[in-house]
């Protein structure tokens, strides 16, 4: 099985095409907001953060910056800085060459002169970039060359029944053809991380996964706070979960049944054709799609019982639903409609197939609803307050 897509200067295949106009802190947010604007084609995000930071804290904003700029689905970037944050301009252009040797231009707003003057140039750079976007053509590629990030959100029941089995069921699919499936949500791995160790490919692999574990309880104990006190959320106990280790055991399912090959960290980049890898990132819906387009997801696949609207400004989110009830109320919201799996589980293999022409589909260049919507949800992971 192939799809169609726009093959990059550093080997990787995307499936938009996009020029990302990258905020490096919360200072140049809003200028971002207004290039976009102005700019049909490009595309950015609200970034809160890129000052004020803990050194660990900024290393997961460059991280996801960076990640943004080097994913395949982005044609090139323009960086716009305020000038005297602590993710210094330097410092972000360095991490993105890192990465990809995409096209890239960047705007300081203090040494521009101002907004308005950075606005100015800023633009310029972004539609001579969205021409030269507007000139290539697609190419023809296996899926072996797509790396499908996993999430789920808003989950009750209907998710660990239904449509994480179908997404598990995706991933496998995706994995015999070649291709990079990433599981997500450390969080959600407690009371569960011992049945993924055991699908571990060697000892360095379960370890690791014991280990971000364990550190991420670590981490909120050290504040005196209990992982359990806020997950499952309202919702979540309102569609029915009742325990964090009911909902850590939906949500692995999402894994399928293939061997964990590799655990990488929050928003670090991810090697292609790898099978099943895990990312550690948190529970939070947006921060933890952010780290795995980060990491080079082109397609995310995110199961939602309660129903969610959340997007990405750089990759396509199909959502899925298990429960009939979600799907008739916010079918502005929901791509697949998977409940016909509760009465008929033996239907799986058909809705999986099925799942995977609507892969190729987006790969193609179908919109989600969440990118018809122009909904682009954004966070980043963080450990500490700001200093």
């Amino acid at each position: 099985m192939n799809f169609y897509g726009y093959k990059r200067p550093d080997g990787r295949v995307g499936v938009r095409n996009k020029v990302l106009i990258l905020p490096a802190s919360v200072c140049a947010s809003d200028t971002t907001r207004i290039i976009a604007q102005q700019v049909v084609g490009s595309v950015t995000f609200n970034n809160q953060l890129g000052c004020s930071q803990v050194a660990s804290d900024q290393q997961y904003t460059m991280d996801v910056m960076a990640g943004y700029a080097a994913n395949p689905n982005v044609y090139g970037t323009v960086v716009v800085s305020l000038g005297c944050e602590n993710c210094q301009m330097d410092l972000v252009v360095e991490a993105i060459k890192e990465r990809t040797n995409k096209p890239l231009k960047q705007v300081i707003i203090q040494e521009a002169g101002g907004t308005l003057k950075a606005i100015d140039m800023a633009v310029r750079y972004a539609k001579e970039m969205v021409e030269e976007a507007s000139m290539l053509q697609k190419e023809e590629f296996p899926m072996s060359e797509l790396i499908i990030g996993t999430e789920c959100g808003g989950s009750d029941p209907t998710s660990g029944l239904a449509a994480n089995p179908l997404i598990g069921q995706l991933s496998d699919l995706i994995v015999k053809e070649g291709g990079t499936s990433i599981l997500s949500e450390t969080t959600e791995f407690i009371g569960a991380e011992h049945l993924l160790a055991r699908r571990a490919i060697n000892k360095e692999v379960h370890d690791r996964i014991f280990e971000i574990v364990h550190r991420y309880e670590d981490s909120l104990r050290l504040v005196g706070e209990e992982v359990r006190e806020g997950n499952p959320s309202p919702g979540n106990k309102a569609g029915g979960l009742t325990c964090l280790e009911e909902k850590s055991l939906g949500c692995i399912h999402k894994g399928g049944h293939s061997p964990v090959n590799a655990v990488y960290d929050y928003a670090k980049q991810v090697e292609a054709k790898q099978g099943l890898v895990i990312m550690d990132t948190p529970g939070n819906d947006p921060s933890s799609v952010a780290g795995m387009v980060a990491g080079g997801a082109q397609i995310v696949v995110f199961s939602t019982g309660r129903g969610t609207p959340t997007g990405n400004p750089v990759a396509p989110v199909i959502k899925i639903t298990a429960n009939p009830i979600t799907y008739g109320k916010m079918k502005d919201n929901i791509d697949v409609d998977a409940s016909v799996l509760l009465e008929h589980p033996e239907q799986m293999d058909a809705v999986a197939d099925a799942l995977l022409r609507e892969i190729v589909e987006v790969a193609d260049g179908k919109l989600t609803k969440s990118e018809a919507l122009g909904f682009y949800e954004m966070a980043i992971a963080r450990v500490c307050n700001y200093v």
